[in-house]
């Protein structure tokens, strides 16, 4: 049994590491955007998850034939705030109007969770699941934000924040479950993949076992 991540993250992998597997890595090339624009009138919760459910879906595609015994985990995360959704900003003008506009606020990270269970090269069951997570963000100067932006991080994750590296310096606390705002909810997903029949402890690395 293979844990097959459909995530180029660095943050969702050094997460799932950390937690003890070591996971296949396929990225979905999905455009989200497209997605995103075929839906109507989506909900925070079903966007995310229409989002991660397209992910998920590309991947199949790519590892039925590779990865005969293995499940497909796929993740997207967005955060809510001001009635607004907002992924990755892409640029530091961008990323720099949103801390304009969170500092001293909070938030809800949002991150949808897709998979899909893969036995003898067939799709044989599926799991999702949503996780949403307030984030309380602190105040940081404008030089702060500067030096920050200049290191490229925010750019490209949800929100223009990270918990677990510098942007965590710039959070006040967050009510929830802090590793699905890195990226991927580890008790959700043992959840789902108790659902698709999968023990979590099954995908350990053996000397973690």
């Amino acid at each position: 049994m293979r844990l097959v991540l459909a995530s180029q993250s660095p943050a969702r992998l050094t997460l799932l590491r950390n937690a003890g597997i070591d996971p296949s890595v396929v990225v979905s090339g999905v455009d989200e955007d497209a997605v995103a624009a075929a839906l109507t009138d989506p909900s925070p919760e079903e966007l995310v998850s229409a989002l991660a459910a397209a992910k998920a879906e590309a991947v199949f595609e790519t590892v039925a034939g590779t990865h005969a015994d293995s499940v497909i985990v796929a993740c997207d995360s967005m955060l809510s705030i001001g009635g607004e959704m907002v992924g990755k900003p892409g640029t530091p003008e961008v990323a720099r109007r949103r801390w304009a506009d969170m500092a001293g606020r909070s938030g809800r990270l949002l991150t949808g969770h897709a998979l899909i269970r893969i036995d003898g090269g067939e799709r044989v069951k599926e799991a999702a699941g949503t996780r949403t997570t307030i984030v309380h963000f602190g105040r940081p100067s404008e030089a702060e934000i500067e030096v920050y932006l200049a290191t490229g991080e925010p750019l490209q994750v949800a929100g223009s924040f990270t918990l677990d590296a510098l942007g965590g310096w710039f959070v006040e606390g967050i009510e929830g479950d802090p590793s699905s705002v890195i990226g991927l909810s580890l008790p959700l997903v043992r959840r789902l993949l108790d659902e698709v029949g999968v023990s979590v402890v099954d995908l350990w690395r053996p000397s973690t076992s």
